[in-house]
């Protein structure tokens, strides 16, 4: 299974959370919706800290990195796209920031959970994503790729239309 999230899945998350909340809510059940109010977030934030060690068990693989090994620096801008809720996006950000030092790239981080007018014009559907002069890798990537993504300076290829980005540029598919 691919090591990333569907922002659909993230969508119906949040979705869940506060239609579990509004209903408790409604039908008067105070102490039940504090409890909610308070567990589920307390739940999702041990979850995203725990991922790594859980990971082969849910199906997605071990949580592995590979080394980007000696870095050159490459004066780009990294945008970098995330969610509230995705377990992976916390460890690509910490691998972009080790290679920032190195390659000294800028680094824009957005929280697209309630930017639907980015997801639509970038033609984003899975986070983490990492956009590079315009190219987009998506997914929980090692630092290797990272690199090798930020070093790459020719014109943006094709993104095949089953990876994920419609047909958006890309240095890396999925």
């Amino acid at each position: 299974m691919k090591q990333q999230c569907y922002v659909i899945m993230i969508y119906f998350s949040w979705a869940f959370y506060l239609g579990g909340l509004a209903a408790l809510a409604s039908n008067s059940h105070w102490a039940l919706a504090a409890a909610w109010l308070v567990l589920l977030p307390a739940v999702q934030w041990l979850y995203i800290q725990k991922f790594p060690g859980l990971s082969a068990i849910m199906g997605y693989g071990r949580i592995a990195d590979e080394p980007a090994g000696t870095v050159k620096p490459a004066p780009v801008k990294v945008t970098l796209y995330t969610a509230l809720g995705c377990p992976f996006c916390p460890l690509i950000e910490r691998r972009l920031e080790s290679l920032k030092e190195g390659m000294n790239f800028s680094l824009e981080k957005i929280d697209i959970t309630l930017r639907p007018d980015l997801l639509a014009s970038k033609g984003i559907r899975s986070v983490p994503a990492v956009e590079v002069l315009g190219r987009f890798v998506f997914g929980l990537v090692s630092t290797k790729d990272l690199a090798a993504a930020i070093r790459q300076t020719g014109p943006p290829a094709s993104l095949p239309a089953e990876s994920g980005g419609r047909g958006r540029p890309s240095t890396a598919g999925q």
